[in-house]
Order: structure tokens, then C-alpha cells, then sequence
């Protein structure tokens, strides 16, 4: 079998309602399948106006609003109906990419019809109830996120470092690596720009810490806010950039009242404003890759990141960045001191990144994720 034998069925909660690096993950996937000659198919919640157009047939499955999270969708079940295309399109392969209801029901079909099934792992879900006061669930999370993935043939991370955490959480005896890409097209220090950053009132040589991202708890804005509170304490000079919006933006901006927030950015207006930082702060433990910390380090910036999933599989401490244990604030303040102050040990850094990123292509990635297809399914035909 070759990648044009390929028959694909794409089961995600998220497909293209809601901008995220997941969900972009997947539709450079997609494309790039269809561009071999795969046949692929999506079945995903659907909106009346998504982030961005769907890239090959998204089928829409019945969902509904989350109460707390009412941008987020979250699928019910896989109606008759959907089971009828789903039989006709006779996919050779299911690949689900989140773990709810539908990936669920998903995993039950694949094994009620003999297909094999993998699936991909795209954050640390069961920590997000962290944030909300609700590590008490963590366990229970885990357990029901173990029952949908032993039941796969494979399942797949986007870092070595989510890689051990799955094996240590033994979710799978097959794991293996679907790591991310860069568009160093868009994400390039040749993008920065002065006149953008005085637009916004930031000085030439004012040290810029940047934050990308959607604004939601869970992506650690407490421990980002009060790091920058430690370097006010201190006197460091500096700036602070937001890139993003989210449920949690009012808070924000209220616990960083001095800080520049520039809104969602996409394409080649993101990468100049990535560009035009100076250093990227990612407290995050959320992430399996940090596809943020990624096109920092293509725009040549230093990045300061917890030592967390994804992040310290990207980040080599000392050489392109910061590694600071989730929560040291201290920590995390004198390592975003040292880049302020020292533009030798930032730029250093920053080149280094730079060099780091080079090995991210997105036709590579994907083809070594199509290439895990075919294998799944030459071992189960075998």
C-alpha cells in the first residue's frame, strides 16, 4: 500500500471554529495527504462562522456549546446518519485527535468495524482542571484518557519529552512522534519591524517579553503575571506584549494595566509581531509541543518556558532559552532579567533558536505521521 491507497477519517473536536495550533496541525495534515493522492474525510462540530475555512470535507457532527467555554463545542455522538457516510466513504484508517465523546464513539466504531484506529495527542488535558480548582478530577481524567487510548493500535505525540509522559501514564504500548513544522516564510526575524513596535509605543531599544497565545487561564497567566511583577519589583526596564484574546483577556489586563495587547494576529501580520519582541515568556505546562515557542525561536528570540511537556524538547537550557520548574517565579523573573539586560546573552540565544528551528519542515513531520498510517495497517492486515 502507498499514501494514494490512503482512506483516511479524521474525528476531532476541534477542526476549524476556534484558531489553535492543534487544529492548524491538522489541516496542514490534511493538505498535505490530499496533495499525495490520500482521500481524507473530517468529522468535526461545526459553526456557522469558523476561524478560517476547512481544509478538505468536514462533515459537521451534532454538538453543543460549552457552558463555562461557550467559544468551545463539544460533540454528543456519531448519529446514524454520520455512520452511513462514514461507511460509504470506507475509510482504511481512523485517526482521532481529541479525547471526548466522539473520539470515544469513534474508537468503538473502528473496532466494531475491524479498522485500525490511531490517534493524536495534542495537550496535557488532564491538567487543565489545575487551573480551575479542580486537580482533585486529575486522576479520574487520566484514567478515562487511558481507556480511550489503549484502545487504539497507535497513538501519537508532537515531543520525546510527551512521548515518556505517556509511556510513564502507559497509554499505549505504541507510541510514537508527530512533532510540528514552522512556516519560516512567515515566522523569520527579517519580519521585525520598528515602526510597528513604536505604533504601539514601545521604544527601540525597550526589551519587549512577549506572550502568544489564546488568553485562558490554563496557559499560566498567574505565574506570567506575577513573574513580570518581580521584574517591576526589581526595576528591571522592560515590555510586556500580549498576542491573543480569550475568556480570560479582562483579567489580563487588569493584573498587567502597563501591558501592549495587540489582539489575535494571524499570517504575516503574527509573524511581525513575533518578530518584533525581544524574548518569549511561556509559563505553560499545558502544551505536548508549544507550537508558539517553535516560531519564537524561527523569529530568533530567546524563550523562557517551564520545564514542561513539549517546551523542554524544544528549548535547550542556557543555548536558545530558559528551562524554569512550573511556578518558580523567581526563577522565571531572573531569567527574563538576564535577557533584558544582557542584549549579548539575548542575541546569542536568539541565533541559536534561530539554528534549532531549521530541523521543523511541515512536508517531513507529515510524511513521517503517513508513513505510521501505512505501518499501522500493514501490521494489522499482517
Amino acid at each position: 500500500m502507498d499514501v494514494s491507497q490512503l482512506r483516511i477519517a479524521l474525528f476531532t473536536g476541534n477542526y476549524n471554529y476556534v484558531r489553535d495550533g492543534a487544529n492548524q496541525a491538522l489541516n496542514r495534515l490534511v493538505g498535505y495527504c490530499l496533495q499525495q493522492g490520500a482521500s481524507v474525510r473530517i468529522y468535526a462540530p461545526t459553526v456557522e462562522t469558523p476561524a478560517f475555512p476547512p481544509t478538505g470535507d468536514l462533515i459537521g457532527v451534532p454538538s453543543f456549546a460549552i457552558p463555562t467555554r461557550s467559544e468551545y463545542r463539544a460533540p454528543l455522538m456519531i448519529p446514524a446518519s454520520i455512520k452511513a457516510d462514514i461507511k460509504a466513504f470506507r475509510p482504511n484508517i481512523f485517526h482521532i485527535a481529541s479525547p471526548e465523546i466522539l473520539g470515544h464513539r469513534a474508537v468503538t466504531l473502528a473496532r466494531k468495524w475491524d479498522v485500525p484506529v490511531v490517534a493524536s495527542v495534542h495537550t496535557r488535558f488532564e491538567t487543565y482542571f489545575r487551573y480551575y480548582r479542580l486537580g482533585f478530577v486529575e486522576p479520574l481524567i487520566e484514567a478515562a484518557l487511558r481507556r480511550l487510548y489503549r484502545r487504539c493500535d497507535a497513538i501519537f505525540a508532537p515531543s520525546e519529552s510527551m512521548v515518556d509522559v505517556l509511556r510513564g501514564q502507559r497509554m499505549n504500548d505504541d507510541v510514537g512522534i508527530w512533532t510540528r513544522g514552522v512556516d519560516r516564510d512567515i515566522f523569520t526575524p527579517a519580519r521585525r519591524s520598528l515602526d510597528w513596535r513604536q505604533s504601539h509605543g514601545i521604544a527601540d531599544d525597550e526589551p519587549v517579553i512577549g506572550f502568544v497565545g489564546r488568553l485562558v487561564m490554563e496557559k499560566g497567566l498567574d505565574v506570567f503575571s506575577d513573574a513580570i511583577d518581580q521584574l517591576q519589583a526589581r526595576g528591571i526596564r522592560h515590555k510586556v506584549l500580549i498576542i491573543g484574546d480569550g475568556p480570560a483577556g479582562d483579567w489580563f489586563r487588569q493584573r498587567l494595566p502597563n501591558g501592549v495587547f495587540a489582539g489575535y494576529q494571524q499570517g504575516e501580520a503574527l509573524g511581525r509581531a513575533v518578530a518584533s519582541m525581544d524574548m518569549l515568556f511561556n509559563p505553560s505546562i499545558t502544551e505536548t509541543f508549544g507550537n508558539v515557542t517553535l516560531e519564537a525561536m524561527a523569529s530568533a528570540l530567546p524563550v523562557v518556558a517551564a520545564t514542561a511537556t513539549g517546551s523542554q524538547s524544544l528549548v535547550r537550557h542556557g543555548v536558545t532559552g530558559a528551562l524554569v520548574p512550573p511556578g518558580d517565579i523567581g526563577g522565571f523573573a531572573d531569567a527574563l532579567q538576564l535577557y533584558c539586560t544582557d542584549p549579548q546573552a539575548r542575541g546569542a540565544a536568539g541565533h541559536a533558536g534561530l539554528e534549532e528551528s531549521q530541523r521543523f519542515g511541515w512536508d517531513e513531520v507529515n510524511q513521517a505521521l503517513v508513513d505510521s498510517y501505512l505501518r499501522v495497517i500493514s501490521r494489522r492486515q499482517g
